[in-house]
């Protein structure tokens, strides 16, 4: 089965009262139709944490509906597509094995895998505040990616995913969650994937130090 894009997902600011910034745009939606990849993210898509999240690193976030059935049947609840605030609903990729800098063509536009996704606060206080939820999350170490829009083009439901080019150094999403997260004794060798964001190489330029 080849790999797809089983939804594009877009979500817009909404107050979050009781939450630290008080406002969030996590639960994205399916939407119709083809939606423009930009290198700043999916137009129609918000962001309302711009400090930790979007810009060129962070365009867009992909995840596995196979990986959401998985959660949804440990969690005893219905996910729907963008339910873990993902702008790409994928199926028939190993996100987990994709390597840093690797790049695909989903419809006539073009990206790049740049770095995993961190769960944070906002993540569990939209699943119900779920107790443990972030460490549970981290120990399943399958935690989607972030990509960047290299060539600007419109994306929609049921296109294909085409591996252009995967880089020879190998080091993949799941290694540098890892690193980052529960072995953090290997942020040293993260300076040697040049694709990564500046901030994972100032982590690693940190570690290295100490």
């Amino acid at each position: 089965m080849s790999a797809s894009v089983v939804s594009v997902n877009v979500g817009r600011v909404v107050d979050t009262p009781g939450s630290l910034l008080g406002r969030t745009s996590i639960d994205r939606r399916a939407v119709p139709g083809r939606i423009r990849a930009t290198e700043l993210g999916l137009v129609g898509d918000e962001v309302a944490d711009t400090r930790h999240h979007g810009g060129r690193d962070q365009a867009v976030y992909a995840y596995e509906r196979e990986d959401l059935d998985r959660w949804a049947a440990e969690l005893d609840r219905e996910l729907h597509d963008g339910n873990f605030g993902e702008n790409l609903t994928t199926r028939g990729i190993d996100l987990a094995a994709a390597v840093i800098g690797e790049r695909w063509r989903i419809g006539d536009a073009e990206f790049e895998v740049s770095s995993p996704r961190t769960p944070c606060g906002t993540f569990k206080n939209h699943l119900g505040n779920l107790r443990g939820w972030v460490k549970r999350f981290t120990a399943d170490g399958r935690p989607g990616a972030y990509l960047r829009v290299l060539v600007e083009g419109e994306v929609g439901a049921g296109d294909e995913i085409v591996v252009l080019h995967r880089p020879e150094h190998g080091v993949t999403i799941a290694e540098v969650f890892r690193a980052i997260t529960t072995e953090k004794q290997h942020l040293p060798g993260l300076l040697e994937v040049p694709e990564l964001p500046a901030k994972v190489h100032r982590w690693a330029r940190q570690a290295s130090a100490s």
